[in-house]
C-alpha cells in the first residue's frame, strides 16, 4: 500500500478556489484502478492550508495514475510538504 500525505499553503483568499480546482482530479482518481482513497480538502483551522491524502493499492496503480493524472491549473503554493509512505500492514484502529 502506498500513502501520499501532506499539505500545501496558499494565500487564504485563494485556498477555496484551489480546492475546487482539484475536484475533477479527485473524482477521476477515485475512479482509477487501485485507488483506495483520494482527498484534497480545506483545513479546518488554517485558512491557507490544503490537506491531501492518497492511498493506493500498490506502486503500479500509483504509477499508472500519475501517467494520466493531468492536474488542474491552480494557484502555485507558497509551501509544499507532501511525502510518500510505503505501508506494509494496516488494520482496525479500535
Amino acid at each position: 500500500m502506498i500513502i501520499i500525505a501532506g499539505h500545501t499553503l496558499v494565500d487564504a483568499a485563494d485556498r477555496d478556489a484551489n480546492v475546487a480546482a482539484f475536484r475533477g482530479l479527485v473524482t477521476r482518481a477515485r475512479e482509477a484502478d487501485g485507488c483506495l482513497h483520494f482527498s484534497m480538502t480545506a483545513d479546518s483551522v488554517d485558512p491557507g492550508r490544503t490537506n491531501m491524502l492518497e492511498i493506493w493499492r500498490d506502486a503500479d496503480a500509483l504509477d499508472a495514475w500519475r501517467k494520466r493524472a493531468r492536474g488542474p491549473r491552480a494557484t502555485k503554493p507558497h509551501h509544499v510538504d507532501v511525502k510518500r509512505y510505503d505501508a506494509a500492514d494496516g488494520g482496525p484502529l479500535f
